[in-house]
């Protein structure tokens, strides 16, 4: 029986634990929010001084910074107090080493912190090689983007071009043939407008249906020349894009799709846009203010902007969309349209030729004469071409294999997560901004 006197002993030893527990849970809860502050705070200062270090190091290597949000006030000191060449290595060495050392307690900014550091490794390396320190290809790839590359045997690609003589029979050299092939389906100037705008006005529409992106997103469209590339998209900030194609050569019906879904969407302007409304508007994390050429980012950037192509058109959309729309808006016949596919289908199998080949070349394995002659059997292009592709190489290095090997590594990570469409567009999307780089996606 529990008498009176043992009821308020009970009751006051529960209020008593009750206050202990409190306490502790106060406690507690004041000391996480203490790291989460102090965690915050010192990825802030990093995160401040990475994009200082990366607008100086711009002013250098004048490819590096592909857009800059930030403030204006950065950007003139970047001119106005521009480091030498040894100070901007040294500061961004001292740097890489704090956040390597940085010991970040709260679960929730370990991403934050893993990305900013393996975007400041990248920057040293770009750094240091300012200075003229070496790399092999394959160290490039894996400092700066994160990826261990694959073994090519030329043997392979040689497969692949015995597939396609079949398909373009005919006397003489391959690549000369297949060149000659494809100058069937160029677009005539007065039409490229038109023919382009369509095109990217329907991987829009496509995008859009599962995708959403601001009211005011919104891009510019120009034609240039004189250019290593064949399409760049600019992002201005503010959900604006200038999307620039080049004109070096006459665009054939089957660029219209690749640039309309790489260039836009759901290629580089949707990924821009997600990654500035996101992560910096959203987030306030300063560090995605500067979009870096040179990162294991470019390889998502790149990766997913060519998957986009087979994300908006699956299976035989794409070349069905080419044969209803886009040949007769070319005045082209569109029952050549399957022909021209069937050779995509064949040349995508040597899509890795131009990693295969600028490993070779940039490790001096090869002369740049013989890298030329890579480019022109493999990609299966006139000498001109070759020579616009190897000069590729030579301003972006291993960039280049952020086209095929990214392509492969979101391609297999999307569908991995996927039972449908409508989840690959989910996947696709999240993909964008949950900042997993290729060690990441591979290990998933």
């Amino acid at each position: 029986m529990i008498t009176t006197q043992n009821r308020q002993l009970s009751i006051a030893l529960l209020l008593a634990f009750a206050v202990i527990l409190f306490g502790c849970t106060a406690s507690d809860s004041k000391s996480n929010n203490s790291e989460t502050n102090s965690n915050t705070s010192q990825l802030n200062q990093a995160a401040q001084h990475y994009v200082k270090l990366g607008l100086e190091l711009g002013e250098y290597d004048k490819d590096y910074v592909d857009a800059y949000l930030g403030p204006d006030e950065w950007k003139k000191q970047a001119k106005t107090q521009l480091r030498s060449k040894q100070q901007l290595a040294l500061a961004t060495s001292e740097l890489l080493q704090q956040l390597k050392t940085m010991d970040i307690t709260d679960q929730t900014l370990k991403l934050r912190h893993k990305a900013l550091f393996r975007n400041v490794r990248a920057m040293d390396v770009r750094a240091r090689m300012l200075m003229g320190e070496t790399f092999s290809f394959a160290e490039e790839a894996r400092l700066i983007y994160d990826v261990n590359l694959p073994s090519y045997d030329l043997r392979k690609f040689d497969q692949a071009l015995s597939e396609i003589d079949k398909l373009v029979p005919g006397e003489g050299d391959l690549a000369a043939r297949v060149d000659g092939f494809r100058k069937r389906f160029i677009i005539t100037e007065e039409k490229v407008t038109a023919v382009v705008n369509r095109a990217i006005a329907e991987c829009k529409r496509r995008s859009d249906h599962y995708i959403s992106l601001p009211e005011n997103e919104r891009f510019d469209l120009e034609y240039v020349t004189g250019k290593s590339w064949s399409g760049y998209n600019w992002y201005q900030g503010d959900n604006k894009s200038l999307m620039q194609i080049n004109q070096d050569f006459p665009m054939q019906i089957d660029r219209a799709i690749g640039l309309g879904c790489h260039e836009g969407y759901p290629g580089h302007h949707v990924w821009n846009v997600l990654i500035e409304n996101n992560l910096l508007n959203k987030n306030g994390w300063v560090e995605f203010s500067i979009f870096p050429l040179f990162s294991p980012y470019a390889l998502i950037a790149e990766g997913s902007a060519n998957y986009g192509v087979d994300l908006a058109f699956p299976g035989t959309q794409k070349v069905q969309y080419e044969q209803e729309v886009l040949f007769p808006l070319a005045g082209l016949d569109p029952d050549t349209a399957e022909t021209l596919e069937k050779l995509n289908t064949l040349t995508a199998q040597l899509s890795h030729g131009i990693t295969a080949t600028a490993q070779l070349y940039l490790n001096g394995t090869i002369s740049r004469e013989q890298a030329i002659e890579q480019r022109r059997k493999y990609a299966l292009v006139s000498r001109e071409k070759a020579e616009q592709s190897v000069r590729f190489i030579e301003q972006y290095r291993a960039y280049v294999l952020n086209y095929n090997l990214g392509k492969d590594i979101v391609s297999n990570y999307v569908t991995k997560q996927s039972r449908n469409e409508a989840q690959k567009w989910q996947a696709f999307e999240r993909m964008l901004t949950e900042l997993s780089t290729a060690s990441d996606m591979l290990d998933k």
